[in-house]
């Protein structure tokens, strides 16, 4: 039996954020329904797995309304945060914090996924 858990993020536009993680290296596996406008997507990059849903979802599935960015921080390690946080702002995405050097011993940057929520971009050093 597989044991897995990963985080469904409830956003505005699908394809969207889609676009966006997939610049992170996430990719496609799933989505539903097959054809058309997905309601949901289930990306991969390694280990890591992350599912985007619309953010009507809850509301028509559970009867929660989903509130206000942000509405989560993602934390994801990259190889490369520099390069990344130019690729992102190339893209268009705004940048919330530039890179830095922590006194934790990493490499760490912000920067905001297209619902506004805070997306953290680290490599140890």
């Amino acid at each position: 039996m597989e044991r897995k858990a990963f985080p469904v993020l409830y956003v505005t536009n699908v394809r969207r954020s889609v676009e966006f993680y997939a610049l992170l290296g996430y990719e496609s596996r799933y989505q539903f329904p097959l054809e058309g406008d997905p309601h949901y997507v289930g990306l991969e990059r390694g280990e890591s797995s992350l599912g985007i849903a619309d953010s009507g979802w809850p509301e028509a599935q559970l009867g929660i309304t989903v509130g206000t960015a942000p509405r989560f921080e993602l934390f994801v390690y990259v190889d490369d945060v520099d390069g990344d946080v130019e690729t992102f702002r190339a893209a268009g995405y705004p940048v919330l914090q530039e890179p830095a050097t922590m006194p934790w011993g990493e490499r760490q940057a912000y920067i905001s996924d297209p619902d506004n929520n805070p997306v953290a971009l680290a490599k140890p050093i």
